[in-house]
């Protein structure tokens, strides 16, 4: 058939295979098991009793536009206006409508990677071109941004994609980084995507990771894509959002008419709900952290297994000694150790060698799934 296609998830093809075997233990989608908060579950239903289920202002509904402003410039260094707010049907929808606005077939789109593999997916889809930027694996199992390589690869590109905190690493961009990647794109004249969906999920005290929106002004060529989905664990509710440059708001709301018109009206009121639950975010948080020290444990003394728990995120990406075919060893997980994770080549070849493991299940669940993969991997 005369469509364009895209290669199918190794994620997803594990996911299949667990599925079809008893008693395995699920490690390999980027999820929670923790259900959604109450209150946006309650304003959801009441929503909908109440009949707002009619067709939405395509920006958002403007109590969920100045809701999200007023938390943004609450967790970052310079506020956020609203009319620079623009309502999406999820994260992924909202890199999509910004990658809409500004690619054209043929654009050089720099990623760093590993990656999320619908990121690049979604850059090709509008026939332009993805080069990846390796992180460099160090030998702590950490992860590094090569400034001087980027810098290489900027002049010339339409946009660079960051994700930080990074799925799958873990990798989190530090202050001075996000600045030298400012700078270099303001130098180049380079469209800044960046993904923030992980930013309130970082476990070194602060209460978010650094942001571009700490320092870019709202006339830079940058939009900043974030979600509900992982902060507020309201991952199949479908509710994003993009911070826009000043003015743009107009055209990119009128990409958004033609790709999903707008976001259901009664979703955003659970939105709306949610970011007033302040305690949602601390309390999952934690359930998090309690996950990833489980984790840190199970990895600890294991020969040929490369791990530093990440500063961000709900992901161990743990490198194996030796290891050449990831999605070889995720199979054999689940059909010899009933334990799922998603192989490091999902996420490009800069993933290869790796496994990723989503700690954000509840602790007696994740305490058996860690023992199930320490023991596969100390038989080597």
């Amino acid at each position: 058939m005369d469509i364009v296609s895209i290669a199918p998830s190794r994620i997803v093809e594990i996911g299949l295979l667990a599925f079809a075997t008893p008693d395995v233990d699920y490690l390999c989608f980027g999820e929670s098991d923790q259900p959604s908060p109450a209150s946006a579950r309650e304003a959801a239903k009441a929503a909908i009793d109440a009949g707002i289920t009619r067709y939405a202002d395509v920006r958002g509904l403007p109590e969920l536009r100045e809701a999200i402003a007023t938390y943004l410039s609450g967790i970052h260094r310079q506020p956020v206006a609203e009319e620079r707010i623009q309502l999406a049907a999820s994260g992924m929808a909202a890199i999509g409508i910004a990658m809409s606005a500004i690619l054209r077939a043929g654009d050089r789109v720099v990623l760093h990677s590993p990656a999320w593999p619908n990121v690049a997916n979604a850059v090709r889809l509008r026939g332009a071109v993805v080069e990846e930027l390796g992180l460099d694996a160090l030998p702590d199992g950490r992860f590094r941004l090569d400034l001087d390589r980027l810098a290489a690869m900027l002049p010339g590109a339409r946009a660079f994609v960051l994700n930080s905190p990074n799925n799958p690493t873990g990798w989190t961009a530090t202050a001075a980084e996000l600045a030298a990647i400012l700078d270099l794109c303001r130098r180049h004249g380079v469209w800044l995507i960046s993904d923030e969906v992980y930013s309130r999920l970082v476990y070194d005290g602060s209460e978010a990771a650094p942001s571009i929106l700490d320092i870019a002004t709202p006339e830079d060529r940058v939009m900043v894509a974030n979600s509900f989905s992982k902060t507020w664990v309201m991952t199949g509710w479908r509710l994003g959002w993009l911070v826009v440059p000043a003015g743009l708001r107009p055209a990119i709301s009128a990409i958004v008419e033609v790709t999903h018109s707008s976001v259901a009206p009664f979703i955003q009121k659970a939105g709306v709900a949610a970011i007033a639950d302040t305690e949602v975010v601390a309390r999952f948080r934690a359930h998090c952290a309690a996950g990833r020290a489980l984790v840190s444990e199970a990895l600890a003394g294991l020969n040929g297994v490369r791990y530093t728990a990440p500063v961000g995120a709900f992901y161990a990406f743990v490198g194996i000694d030796g290891l050449t075919d990831s999605f070889a060893l995720a199979s054999r997980l689940v059909t010899e150790h009933r334990v799922a994770v998603a192989p490091g080549i999902a996420f490009g070849a800069a993933g290869e060698g790796h496994l990723r493991i989503c700690f954000a299940q509840e602790a007696p669940r994740m305490a058996r799934a860690v023992d199930r993969l320490r023991a596969a991997l100390a038989e080597g």
